[in-house]
C-alpha cells in the first residue's frame, strides 16, 4: 500500500482534533520566575467548565472558522504550518478546506472520512466507524460528549500562555493510537474552544487555532462532499 504523505498524516490528526497554542506539551510549563508548577483547578471547577463547554456546543447546529495549523514532527524536529477554513455540522459532518497547502481537503459526511492531497493526487478513504480520529471532535459534531471521551485536569490559562481562559488537559478514556493527550483552550467569556493541541505517543504535536469562529451558520450539504479529480489514487486501508 502506498505510504501516506505527511499532509495526510497531519490531516488525519486534524480529524481528531477540535477539532482547534504555543509550544506547550501535555504538561504545563512553569511561568517565568516561578519555582513550582501551576496548580490544577479543583475537580468541581473542572467539571463545571467541561459542562459549560458541552452545553454551549449542544446548543449549536453548525460551526465555521478560519484556522491555522502547526504540525510538529518530533523525530525530525520539523514544523509544518498551514491554514484554511473548517466547517462542522450535526450530525457528524466536517470539512477542512486548506488554503495552504492549496487544494488539500479533509471531509466527512458522517459516514465516510476522506483526506485528499492535491499535490500527490492521492485520497485516503475510510469508514468513519473504523477510524479512531474523529473521537476528539465528537462534541463538535453532535455525536459524543467530552466527559464520555476524556478524563480532564484544568489549569489556568495564564500559566499556559493563554490569558483570559482555561486549559482542559484531556486524557482519552479509551486508549488511542492517534493521541495520548488533547488540550482544549477555552475562552471563559464564551466557553468556545479557541485552540486545540493534540499530542501523540511519539511526542508529535498538532496545534489548531480557530480564528473568528461562528456558530449556527447556514451550511450547504455540498460542503461535506468530496469527489476527487480524475486520475486520483484512492487509498483504502
Amino acid at each position: 500500500m502506498p505510504r501516506l504523505a505527511p499532509f495526510a498524516v497531519a490531516a488525519l490528526l486534524a480529524a481528531a482534533a477540535p477539532l482547534l497554542v504555543s509550544d506547550a506539551t501535555a504538561q504545563p510549563a512553569p511561568a517565568q520566575g516561578a519555582a513550582a508548577q501551576p496548580q490544577p483547578a479543583s475537580p468541581q471547577a473542572t467539571a463545571q467548565t467541561v459542562a459549560k463547554v458541552q452545553a454551549f456546543y449542544d446548543s449549536t447546529t453548525s460551526f465555521f472558522s478560519n484556522f491555522t495549523q502547526e504540525f510538529f514532527v518530533k523525530s525530525h524536529n520539523v514544523r509544518k504550518e498551514s491554514k484554511g477554513k473548517v466547517t462542522f455540522a450535526k450530525p457528524g459532518k466536517m470539512a477542512w478546506d486548506y488554503e495552504t497547502p492549496a487544494g488539500n481537503r479533509v471531509v466527512s459526511d458522517g459516514t465516510t472520512l476522506k483526506v485528499y492531497e492535491a499535490a500527490n493526487k492521492q485520497m485516503f478513504e475510510q469508514n468513519i466507524d473504523k477510524s479512531q480520529y474523529p473521537a476528539a471532535l465528537s462534541f463538535l459534531t453532535g455525536t459524543g460528549k467530552l466527559s464520555d471521551s476524556f478524563t480532564f485536569v484544568m489549569y489556568p490559562g495564564a500559566s499556559m500562555n493563554f490569558p483570559g481562559g482555561n486549559v482542559l488537559v484531556g486524557t482519552p478514556k479509551k486508549e488511542s493510537a492517534a493521541y495520548t493527550k488533547v488540550l482544549f483552550y477555552v475562552d471563559t467569556s464564551t466557553f468556545h474552544v479557541r485552540r486545540a493541541l493534540i499530542v501523540d505517543a511519539q511526542g508529535n504535536r498538532n496545534r489548531f487555532d480557530f480564528v473568528e469562529p461562528k456558530v449556527n451558520v447556514q451550511v450547504n450539504d455540498g460542503t461535506f462532499k468530496l469527489v476527487p479529480p480524475p486520475g486520483t489514487q484512492v487509498i483504502k486501508p
